[in-house]
């Protein structure tokens, strides 16, 4: 495989310490997190551990909605709009009424401070984020004495380090203490450690039942340790390592009967009897056993040389295509960092929250963000971190229960727009944003798709109850809307968008349509697979036919409601009904030339600026449209500098190239490292496509390790915009079926034959949808797919072929 990383800078780097936590560098191994600030004087490590969220254990499912549930289903159908939504925000207050809850934040554990007396005055001043070892730096100087500090979150003893070190004997002398903004907290001293405890705090109705108990242990080479109440005090050391444990009292989401000093105390114990160098060792291979299997390069420019904060600055108007390979590999860098196997999914800021209160609560929000942090899973060779959110699944798969009988008198289970840590399942922020009850319809798309690039049958069999449940809930719910007899969900919207004057609640929207249609053909696939459930599969079969067609209303444009409602100046940072088109497949270049025209002139309408997220998603859809020099302005509109207030809806990345609404969010980073995989291989519409959308600024490239549906790997290069060369590593065996521009043909040991019929390759079977239907008022101008051939090979399980262009 091509190894391109070499060539390229995988570090962020800055000549001046972050006055700002949107400029501070984000660590971490999954369960535990810091931002690096890297001040000379006064260093702060600002701490997050993953189970730290306010309340307690409970769902928050309303009691006897179902008759107002009923009516407001009439009012729609009847064409009473209005009324449905007066009755949706009064049976759904918009602020939660005293005996429900709306989500619990997640929240910061404190900081960390590390006072350096006399090295105000500093030059030569260097900070860093290496993402190739996971690994950030700050060397200056200060007296004469060069000093550098190494902070890692470290992937195999769990704990954060510290090195300090300096480059004249008995100069390390600071304070550690610690602060945090929880109301219940405490800090002492005992021995050669420092504590930082807590208790998370209330919200709403609930009160804050997390107990948390910090621990800094202090290693030193020389020089003298002095504890003081609530600090420590460290004189003249040639060398201090620095161990901080953070546990807590989570068990489960029902369960709290953790003992977090104990946790904490054995964790420090087993790190503190390795050396600095085993460890870092250790913690640098752990990472890299994930984060190396993908290298890409996109070319080589003088602005690498800058700092990041300026590259981020100068992008707009300077050639630096090795901004978006370092800004590609953050996103895989943050997935590992806050998503590793047995621990929490990434919420909506990660793992890096450092406030009690953070917009939105940092809470999952599974109208698209929690979705968006796992797009780059499976594509960028990252199978394993979709791990915590399987795992979250399960356990909605239970909570929901609740919230599918109590609220719809249905079988199964499903979630709303949001969901915490005690994976509630009831409606969050009212009638007007909250009635939304598809959140599992689209979290379970993550397990088919996990099937689709993995082939794992025990996966499948281990994950059928949560696919099963969520189908079962919307063969439940599902109504016949009067007019056409289709069957539709009602109530429900199109995400945070409106059709009427503050009306959003409505029956049959496309995106309702599309996710039901992907998870009952997930269903009938897996229940196809696993040879199980024929009954069940019979009835989902059924109704599966009744769903609305997609429509393609009077603007010619993909309408995103079952009426032609869309209004011409709208633009909404949700466009949701274009998921049929990305991450779903049920939209294609190649089969629905006419569903893909009314989609892009969807997306042309919208307009491209919109919050970090929004921009994200839409560089995968340009991908999807094989528009590469689209996809590109997005990211260049994306990798503009976010302002550092934090409101509004104007997108754009902070100097520590996290991605804004604003404010913080993570999911534009994922969304745009997803992007740009989709920009150079896709493999959801029967094939391999390599190259579908590379934009011109990318002429010369290579990229290894990105996989593809039925465990194919896939390394390749080009020159000029044209294909050179071609790895494909089989993981199961089959046919493999490539993609190619029509003018490129490739040689290798096996001969690439013609495609023609279907795929034979079971991971690539394509569904099949309904015709559109068309308005009377849309005047179409066609769509000319580009010219491309099919090809196809067998393979063998475990073997690696090598194509090269003629």
């Amino acid at each position: 495989m091509f190894h391109s990383n070499a060539q390229q800078k995988l570090k962020l780097h800055y000549d001046k310490p972050a006055t700002n936590w949107n400029e501070a560098l984000p660590i971490g191994n999954g369960r535990l997190g810091a931002m690096v600030f890297g001040n000379p004087q006064k260093e702060e490590l600002q701490l997050n551990e993953e189970t730290v969220w306010a309340g307690e254990p409970g769902n928050n499912v309303p009691k006897n909605v179902y008759p107002n549930i009923e009516e407001i289903r009439k009012l729609l159908f009847e064409g009473k709009n209005k009324e449905a939504q007066d009755l949706a925000n009064k049976t759904f207050p918009r602020q939660a009424p005293k005996d429900l809850n709306y989500g619990m934040p997640y929240q910061t554990v404190g900081s960390l401070w590390i006072e350096f007396p006399g090295h105000e005055n500093y030059s030569d001043y260097k900070r860093d984020l290496d993402i190739e070892k996971a690994v950030s730096s700050v060397s200056y100087k200060a007296n004469g004495v060069t000093y550098k500090r190494e902070v890692l979150a470290s992937f195999s003893d769990d704990v954060i380090l510290l090195k300090l070190t300096s480059d004249r004997k008995k100069s390390i002398s600071f304070t550690l203490s610690a602060t945090s903004p929880q109301l219940l907290r405490n800090f002492r001293t005992q021995e050669n450690k420092l504590f930082f405890e807590g208790t998370t705090g209330s919200a709403d109705n609930k009160t804050g039942k997390i107990k948390f108990v910090g621990q800094a242990v202090c290693t030193l080479k020389g020089g003298k340790l002095t504890a003081e109440p609530d600090k420590l005090t460290i004189k003249e050391a040639d060398e201090v390592i620095i161990r901080i444990a953070i546990a807590t009292n989570f068990k489960n989401y029902k369960d709290l009967s953790a003992n977090p000093s104990e946790k904490s105390t054995a964790v420090l114990a087993k790190a503190s009897k390795k050396s600095y160098a085993e460890s870092f060792k250790n913690h640098v291979s752990a990472y890299q056993k994930y984060f190396n299997r993908v290298s890409l390069y996109l070319g080589d420019s003088p602005q690498s040389n800058k700092t990041t904060d300026i590259r981020i600055k100068e992008f707009a108007t300077s050639y630096d295509p090795q901004l978006v390979g370092l800004y590609y590999q953050f996103g895989r860098y943050l997935l590992i960092s806050s998503s590793q196997p047995g621990n929490q999914p990434a919420n909506l800021q990660g793992i890096w929250n450092h406030k009690l209160n953070p917009a939105w609560d940092s809470k999952y929000t599974v109208n698209i963000n929690t979705e968006m942090n796992y797009w780059p899973a499976e594509i960028t060779n990252l199978s394993e971190m979709h791990q915590p959110l399987f795992s979250m699944l399960k356990d909605l798969a239970v909570t929901g229960k609740e919230s599918a009988s109590e609220m719809y008198h249905a079988r199964g289970w499903n979630v709303h727009h949001n969901t915490d840590l005690w994976r509630m399942t009831g409606v969050v922020d009212g009638g007007f944003y909250g009635l939304w009850p598809m959140g599992g319809a689209w979290l379970t798309q993550h397990l088919w798709q996990h099937y689709l690039y993995t082939g794992d049958r025990e996966f499948l069999k281990e994950y059928y109850p949560v696919l099963k449940g969520a189908a079962q809930f919307y063969l439940d719910v599902l109504q016949e809307e009067p007019e056409h007899k289709w069957l539709v969900v009602a109530p429900s919207m199109s995400p945070e968008n409106t059709y009427e004057k503050s009306v959003g609640v409505s029956a049959g929207t496309t995106m309702d349509n599309q996710l039901v249609f992907d998870t009952f053909t997930n269903i009938l696939n897996a229940s196809k697979v696993l040879e199980t459930d024929k009954s069940f599969a019979d009835s989902v079969a059924v109704a599966l036919k009744r769903l609305p067609p997609m429509q393609i209303g009077q603007h010619t444009q993909l309408q995103e409601w079952l009426h032609d409602w869309d209004k011409l100046n709208d633009h909404h940072r949700h466009i949701s009904h274009l998921y049929g088109l990305f991450p779903s497949g049920q939209i294609s270049p190649f089969r629905t030339p006419q569903l893909i025209e009314a989609a892009k002139n969807t997306l042309v309408s919208r307009g491209d600026v919109s919050t970090g997220w929004s921009m994200g998603w839409k560089v995968n859809w340009w991908a999807r449209l094989l528009d590469g020099n689209r996809a590109f302005k997005l990211i260049k509109d994306q990798l503009s500098p976010a302002p550092l207030e934090s409101k509004g809806q104007s997108g754009g990345t902070y100097p520590n190239l996290l991605d804004a609404h604003p404010p913080f969010q993570i999911d534009g980073n994922f969304g745009c490292t997803a992007g740009i995989t989709e920009m150079l291989l896709q493999s959801y519409d029967g094939s391999i496509y390599l190259l579908p959308a590379l934009p011109d600024d990318f002429k010369n490239g290579k990229v290894s390790g990105l996989k593809a549906r039925g465990g194919f790997e896939l390394a390749f290069k080009w020159e000029n915009g044209k294909l050179k060369e071609v790895i494909v590593k089989s993981a199961l065996g089959g046919n493999c079926r490539l993609r190619l521009a029509s003018d490129i043909q490739l040689n290798g040991e096996v001969i690439l034959a013609e495609a023609k019929e279907e795929n034979t390759n079971p991971f690539y079977q394509v569904e099949t949808i309904k015709e559109p239907l068309l308005s009377e008022k849309a005047s179409l101008k066609g769509y000319k797919s580009p010219d491309t051939k099919l090809y196809d090979f067998n393979t063998v399980k475990g073997k690696t072929y090598i194509f090269k262009a003629n």
